[in-house]
């Protein structure tokens, strides 16, 4: 685990799990606080917006690696 964590992959990929698990909780949060505060439509679009970014910086991490492979 640790050597997965020192390649600059493995901490953008820790990086990136660790900013879903604090959107999520931070969703958790809201729906306990304020059940009622935000709509379906304004919390999906939300959840879109935030999974398209995630889906972006996977994808951009992903190439990095497999630069990192092609090269000699």
């Amino acid at each position: 685990m640790r050597a997965f964590l020192e390649s600059d992959t493995g901490f953008y990929y820790a990086i990136g799990l660790f900013v879903t698990v604090v959107f999520l909780g931070g969703l958790a949060v809201l729906a306990v606080v304020n059940p009622g505060g935000i709509g379906a439509t304004e919390l999906g679009g939300l959840v879109v917006g935030f999974a398209l970014f995630m889906l972006v910086y996977f994808v951009s991490v992903t190439v990095h690696r497999l630069e990192d492979w092609e090269e000699p």
